[in-house]
């Protein structure tokens, strides 16, 4: 691919500044101050008609009389003067702008036209913009400092993206005073064009960037942010601070999910699938980024403490405990150990205190033995400057056992003066030092967070578990029939069929609408049942005493119907009554109450949650939420984050509950969210789970209108894997072949893919000498957001592994109507149609995208590709600048 779309934002070769004054109150004089004091190589042209010169430079009046090239334009002027400049700016070839100016989106009424009109500029010239309202961007890697901050960053690996300009100058002044550098600076202030994930997806490939750090108050495109978040947690840490716990809103009157489940929550999720780690401060912020920008990883949470001292290694205890941390179990051959390298009177155990007087060869030793032990991920080493302590010493003594070990070490040297030389030494090191042992836990607690968030980010499942297949249509019928009728709430048989068309196991009920329908229904099902009243204006039925369980007898059937009636109509005399549900009573002895629910957040749209159920749901606040599509690897790992989770394991006399039976209507629950985006809202409470199996009992959803247009799946904020993409073939000599987008997993077979092309193949598809792809190439060619880019490969089962013939993809360009394209076959399968087939399935997946056109580069001596283009009905024309160079395009 080409340079990339904000290329010119990011690292422009010269800069406009519209508004620029001699007056350093001013917001234009700040940022022309402050991009001349930065030592910016490029031009930087002052456009002002109120002056002739500021400083020693000219000023223009307008960009028209610049008469050179401009890559970038910063603008503070008055928010009703902007929209005539970025038309300027558009007839200047100007292809980047950073708006500074307030006024826009952020007011009401006039402000939000001003933004259109705005936008609408940008557009019809291919600009894009930075903000409007927002801080600006620095780049101290060449001297960029288009930003009305008095602070100024420091060069450094980090990136900060923030949606307030308070917050950087703030984070600029902490990093300051403690010596953290900036790759970029980001503020992104209205996110009216240039938003997140557009910041993100660059980040993700810029080299100068290691770790990137981001301040969020709210997203607008939740796909886009998603995408580029993930886009960048799969090559270099992520961390984020969230702003704002947002109102619940009247939701919580209408379900048990809605009251659970916050925006916090969903975002929450969203981070969890993306990969990256959440920080609730800023010191919480850099302490993640510094230990997440070290080499060192973990495969699980299990942490040894080593100390100097009873009082702080208890305090550390208590700390990872509360954070879920586990101590090590050591060895027995560990114990042993260091039985023989510390005094007698260490601790024996886990923290392991090897006492007041320890010299820097006791650390050595104690840090080394935990190390090598298998039973332990991660070791926090802790020093208090004690009348024999030598902290610098013993400072270099870990040092040296950490050398050639892979898990992570965190130092925790105690006080001020005495230790400060020795956190000096871990610094040089780059092994994270703290002043506390509660920062150092919780540091810990982010590289097993990371840990774990990486793995979600692994999964691609598919928008139907490979499960009994539901009947969609049916369960569209049913939906499209409740809004024609103008109604939202399903009823209890509308309900009940859309769970049995997902396969939802339930137990047998019937609806009856006078006393002798409800005798009926309960002698043909069988005593005992439960009675439950039928009304779209009741959510909570037990408050009303619309609930009577355990109905044992037929003569008492009748006369519980009426009491429920007269009971409902007393407490809700205004509510619509449909009648009852006789329904079979769940009578298995080891049930425990559990919930699935289903609510659409404004920003991530469907989210699944999982927790305790009941009627005290709201007040038990158990819950686990993940965004769709599940497969079955998250949908265990929402189980395990609950506390109902230790309740559905052996328990007294209670056998462990069927989790495959609760995992089982998870998957299923996604499938109705993935398939069925009219779902709004939805409760199963409760899920009754037993050693036997899991069965809903009751349920509610809600449906909403469908926005015309949308294509499948654009009503989430990750796209499932398109199995529905998947397809076969058999070639003239009977070989079976398998086309199907790619997927994380296929990461090995991609890299002996192209490790296994003629050196003339890897030149036709990279144009470069590429010997095999690189870590950053590999996870970008097979992680991919199936949104914006895809993939097929051409496969055959060859002994018990499949085996990678062929690749042909797709990426979406920033106008999200057009792609680029790559193909590439190995040498012995050519001229076998396997070409053909692959970019036949490109053309269509783009084409059921929804994108006009495709592009391409194909070099001019790669006969073969020319040919096969020409046969797929591209078009052909040499590149301008690159005459060795073919430039391909067909129209969709």
């Amino acid at each position: 691919m080409g340079r990339h779309y904000l290329e010119h934002l990011f690292n422009p070769r010269s800069i406009a500044v519209f508004g620029a004054s001699e007056l350093p109150e001013s917001v234009g004089g700040r940022v022309y101050h402050n991009l001349i004091a930065s030592g910016f190589k490029g031009p930087v042209y002052p456009v002002n008609p109120k002056y002739q010169q500021i400083g020693d430079k000219p000023c223009y009046h307008s960009i028209h009389e610049i008469g050179e090239t401009v890559d970038l334009a910063v603008v503070a002027t008055p928010a009703a003067t902007v929209p005539g400049l970025i038309n300027a700016c558009g007839e200047h070839h100007v292809q980047a702008a950073i708006i500074l100016s307030a006024g826009f989106g952020e007011q009401a009424g006039a402000g939000k036209a001003l933004e259109r009109s705005l936008l609408d500029e940008a557009r019809r010239a291919n600009i894009r913009i930075l903000g409007p309202n927002c801080l600006g961007l620095m780049r101290p890697a060449i001297g960029l400092n288009a930003t009305f901050s008095n602070n100024v960053a420091q060069s450094g690996s980090l990136a900060l993206i923030s949606q307030s300009g308070a917050l950087c100058t703030a984070i600029l002044d902490w990093a300051s005073g403690h010596q953290v550098g900036f790759s970029a600076m980001v503020s992104v202030g209205d996110t009216a064009d240039v938003g997140f994930g557009d910041i993100l997806d660059y980040l993700s490939m810029d080299p100068q960037t290691r770790s990137i750090l981001m301040y969020v108050e709210g997203v607008r495109d939740a796909r886009n942010f998603m995408s580029g978040l993930r886009a960048a947690a799969r090559l270099k840490p992520v961390i984020v601070i969230k702003a704002g716990r947002h109102a619940e809103g009247s939701r919580a009157a209408m379900s048990h999910t809605g009251s659970l489940v916050g925006s916090d929550d969903v975002f929450d999720a969203a981070l969890e699938r993306a990969g990256v780690v959440r920080a609730n401060t800023i010191e919480q912020l850099f302490a993640a980024a510094q230990l997440l920008s070290t080499p060192q990883r973990v495969s699980g949470n299990r942490l040894a403490i080593i100390t100097n001292a009873g009082g702080p290694g208890v305090m550390a205890t208590d700390r990872a405990v509360e954070q879920g941390i586990r101590l090590a179990e050591l060895s027995e051959s560990t114990i042993g150990r260091l039985n023989q390298a510390l005094p007698k009177s260490w601790s024996h155990n886990n923290p392991v205190d090897i006492l007041g007087d320890a010299t820097p060869e006791r650390y050595r030793a104690a840090t080394e033995i935990c190390l090598a032990d298998e039973q332990v991920d991660g070791v926090l080493v802790m020093l208090t400057p004690q009348a024999m302590t030598e902290p610098t010493d013993a400072a270099h003594a870990v040092i040296k056992a950490a050398n050639p070990q892979r898990k992570p070490i965190l130092s925790c040297w105690l006080g001020e003066k005495q230790v400060r030389k020795g956190r000096e030494a871990f610094a040089r090191k780059r092994i994270p030092t703290f002043i506390n042992p509660e920062s150092a836990l919780e540091a810990f607690g982010y590289l097993s967070e990371f840990r774990r968030n990486q793995e979600l980010l692994m999964q691609a499942p598919g928008p139907l578990a490979e499960l009994d297949a539901p009947d969609v249509e049916g369960a569209q019928l049913i939906i499209e029939g409740a809004l024609a009728e103008d109604r939202t709430l399903l009823s209890s048989l509308e309900t009940k069929a859309l769970l049995r068309a997902f396969n939802v196991p339930m137990l047998p009920a019937m609806t009856a609408r006078t006393p002798n329908e409800a005798l009926a229904a309960a002698e043909y099902l069988g005593f005992p049942v439960a009675m439950k009243i039928l009304s779209p204006d009741i959510t909570h039925k037990s408050d009303v005493g619309g609930v009577w369980l355990n109905i044992n007898r037929a003569q008492a059937v009748r006369h519980i119907f009426a009491e429920m009636l007269d009971h409902v109509r007393e407490a809700k005399p205004d509510a619509r009554v449909e009648g009852v549900s006789i329904e079979k009573m769940y009578r298995r002895p080891h049930g425990r109450e559990v919930l699935v629910g289903v609510i659409d957040d404004p920003a991530f749209g469907p989210v699944i949650t999982f927790g305790a159920g009941g009627t005290a749901v709201e007040i038990l606040k158990d819950r686990a939420v993940a965004l769709p599509p599940l497969n079955d690897h998250i949908a265990r790992s929402m189980i395990r984050q609950t506390h109902v989770s230790r309740m559905l394991q052996r328990f007294r006399n209670l056998p462990p509950a069927n989790l495959d039976a609760v995992t089982h209507v998870l998957l299923r629950v996604s499938e109705m969210v993935c398939e069925l985006p009219q779902i709004k809202e939805m409760d199963i409470n409760p899920l009754m789970v037993d050693e036997d199996g899991a069965w809903a009992l009751d349920a509610r959803i809600v449906v909403h209108y469908k926005p015309p247009g949308q294509r499948p799946y654009d009503h989430m904020a990750i796209h499932p894997y398109p199995s529905h993409l998947v397809s076969s073939f058999q070639l003239f000599d009977g070989t079976d072949i398998t086309i199907r987008p790619i997927r994380p997993e296929d990461a090995e077979m991609e890299k002996d893919f192209v490790r296994n092309l003629s050196p003339e193949a890897r030149y036709f598809r990279f144009m470069e000498s590429l010997q095999e792809l690189s870590q950053e190439m590999l996870i970008r060619f097979t992680q991919l957001d199936y949104s914006r880019e895809l993939a097929f490969i051409a496969t055959i089962k060859r002994d018990s592994s499949e085996v990678e013939l062929g690749v042909a993809r797709y990426f979406s360009n920033p106008d999200g109507e057009s792609g680029e394209i790559a193909l590439v076959v190995l040498d012995e399968w050519q001229n076998k149609g396997i070409g053909t087939r692959l970019m036949s399935c490109v053309i269509d997946a783009a084409r059921e995208k929804g994108f006009n056109s495709l592009h391409g580069e194909v070099l001019a001596n790669n006969v073969k590709m020319l040919y096969l283009m020409t046969k797929l009905g591209f078009t052909h024309r040499s590149k301008p600048d690159e005459p060795g160079v073919v430039l391909v395009t067909k129209h969709l």
